[in-house]
């Protein structure tokens, strides 16, 4: 479980459950989320868990998320046209291909994918 501090939850949900696709797992109820103060989302192998009350203290070594795509390309264009800004895709060793991105708090965050 990784804890993400937001600022703004009902735009930080926006992007991570409605943008990335990420599914809610509590709270259970359908209430209005944005005034929220912990969403825990299901990314895969790990849960992401919003939090609020954060004020955008990052330090140099702010946290970064890597998320597992089966299809980079396919991956980048989806972000690209949902207005994330993408990096271009590099290798940083054989068989893995990795996008940077940030959030709408400056979060940053990749897309992976590796060769099987």
């Amino acid at each position: 479980e990784l804890i993400l501090y937001v600022e703004d939850m009902g735009r930080q949900l926006r992007f991570y459950r409605d943008t990335l696709g990420f599914p809610v797992i509590e709270p259970t109820d359908d209430a209005d989320l944005d005034g929220a103060y912990w969403i825990l989302l299901d990314t895969g192998a790990c849960k992401l868990a919003l939090h609020g009350g954060g004020k955008r203290r990052f330090g140099e070594d702010a946290p970064k998320f890597v998320f597992a795509v089966d299809d980079i390309q396919a991956a980048r264009t989806q972000l690209a046209a949902a207005g994330v800004a993408v990096g271009d895709v590099r290798s940083p060793v054989d068989g893995v291909f990795v996008v940077d991105a940030s959030d709408p708090e400056g979060n940053a965050f990749s897309i992976e994918q590796r060769e099987s």
